[in-house]
């Protein structure tokens, strides 16, 4: 991030393909491709773990800060190894493509990674990178243990299971070993699948000099293979329920705030172990990533803690976290490093003190930028610093179509059109903010694929608060062939991001 550069924040789930969601295969790489043919740096994605219908698909909240996301497996490319039977791919039932109907691909998926299991299955002790990597993955075993234990016990969440198993008892977790070796065996072959085509997907970003931006959540949540197999990590009572939820306090958005439910860190507990699940989870993010983007980075300076049981953030309190303390270690064990801070919302001088001891470039939206006060508004781009990525919007955002026709006063239309001094009709308005974003003194921009695509609220990846419906837009080859990177791509190298 030294050099002006742009890109594209896509989920892998939004691309193009033929089983009903994008995955890691030929349409994911070809992705790259056209980023590089048109000058583009970046491409950012959302977390990459698993994800569930009974809780709404959200891929910020996994069972696992490790794991891949099944579903995002390329099928077409376990035909090829052999290990699956093509007619099972030409008998696939007809996907919406615009939409991804995760229980239908869930469905379909599972059939089909299973039946690659029993062709694989017999081979896997002597597939030389199968065995390295179940060896080199630390959190393989707590996950897949995690994973066949939640199957065995039909969903139950961790705490509900026998006790043995909900508090790890080593004879109970031995006899579950034996018990379930096959199936536990078959978690990792699912995972090995994604982590090898995982790889390749970066070997090509590498090849094209496109830099891939993940996300990793501060929080995990509750019912997960981390809290279940590190409990002494978070803050839960002696029958391991949590004593204190996460959330933000109330503001403008909301009177209640916003009762997220993820237990929060015992940070000194942490500490005496000198972070070393930070640190195992921070490695495995380099591994995936060139720059990582750290959801809610304020609540490394504090956080908003909720006693277990309220209906609502209201009766919260802020709590100090070791912000400076903790990245000292991270970076001590992980020199290369390289983060961005996700710091939107209310930002006080312990959080831009902390991002600033550390060099942490941070994020600046623009659909936030043209309310009242825009002077002081340190959104608005007269305001922006070289060390920071600007956006149009983010996954929590309406698209800007859409925030521009629903969301949008006539005192702040006005207040863009002079800021611009465009007083005439704005047709594109995506277009305009797309502008205004590239021509920031911010080193990158990067702008959501359907802001490039000037789609409405209907193609919105997230309503934040909004429980179901989310997490389903998909974009189309045509779309992707549209002419419309090549124009971003055209109008980057106008301001200096070829």
């Amino acid at each position: 991030m030294q050099l002006r550069g742009s890109g594209i924040l896509l989920h892998v789930t939004s691309l193009p393909s033929a089983h009903g969601i994008g995955d890691l295969g030929p349409q994911a790489h070809r992705f790259a491709v056209l980023l590089r043919e048109q000058g583009l740096r970046f491409w950012q994605v959302l977390p990459m773990g698993p994800t569930s219908p009974a809780i709404g698909n959200s891929p910020y909240s996994s069972c696992s800060a490790f794991a891949g996301n099944p579903l995002c497996i390329d099928l077409a490319d376990l035909v090829a190894r052999g290990w699956l039977d093509a007619t099972l791919l030409q008998h696939a039932p007809a996907f919406d493509t615009a939409r991804v109907q995760y229980e239908a691909v869930e469905a379909f998926k599972e059939r089909c990674l299973r039946a690659a299991f029993a062709v694989a299955e017999p081979g896997l002790s002597d597939h030389q990178d199968f065995c390295r990597f179940v060896e080199d993955a630390a959190w393989l075993e707590d996950y897949a243990l995690f994973v066949t234990l939640k199957a065995r016990y039909c969903g139950a969440v961790w705490t509900d299971w026998p006790e043995p198993f909900r508090d790890r008892q080593s004879a109970a977790l031995a006899a579950w070993r034996q018990e379930a070796d096959r199936e536990i065996r078959y978690q990792q072959f699912v995972q090995f699948c994604f982590a090898d085509q995982w790889q390749r997907l970066r070997r090509v970003c590498a090849r094209n000099c496109v830099q891939l931006v993940g996300d990793v959540p501060i929080y995990v949540t509750f019912d997960s293979a981390d809290v279940w197999s590190h409990p002494t990590l978070f803050k839960l009572d002696d029958q391991r329920a949590p004593v204190a939820v996460a959330g933000v306090p109330p503001d403008y958005f909301s009177e209640t705030g916003q009762l997220w439910g993820n237990p929060v860190y015992d940070w000194a507990a942490a500490a005496a172990t000198g972070y070393a699940w930070w640190v195992e989870r921070m490695g495995h993010a380099m591994a995936m990533y060139d720059l990582v983007r750290l959801d809610h980075f304020r609540g490394f300076a504090g956080y908003w803690e909720v006693p277990a049981g309220e209906k609502t953030a209201i009766n919260g309190e802020w709590v100090d976290a070791p912000g400076m303390a903790f990245f000292a270690e991270l970076l001590k064990h992980l020199p290369s490093l390289r983060i961005l801070a996700e710091d939107l919302g209310v930002i006080t001088p312990d959080v831009r003190e902390l991002k600033k001891a550390y060099g942490f470039p941070g994020m600046k939206i623009l659909q936030f930028a043209f309310g009242p006060g825009i002077g002081e508004n340190p959104d608005a781009p007269h305001n922006h610093e070289e060390h920071c990525v600007v956006y149009t919007g983010t996954h929590d955002n309406n698209t800007t179509q859409g925030w521009w026709l629903d969301e949008t006063s006539p005192e702040d239309r006005l207040r863009l059109r002079r800021y611009t001094g465009r007083f005439d009709e704005i047709n594109e308005p995506h277009w305009l903010m797309i502008q205004i974003a590239l021509a920031s003194v911010a080193r990158t921009a990067i702008v959501p694929m359907q802001d490039l695509l000037g789609l409405g609220r209907e193609a919105r990846m997230n309503t934040p608060g909004l429980a179901n419906g989310n997490w389903t837009w998909r974009c189309t080859q045509a779309q992707l062939e549209s002419g419309v990177l090549k124009r971003y791509g055209d109008l980057a190298a106008l301001f200096g991001r070829g």
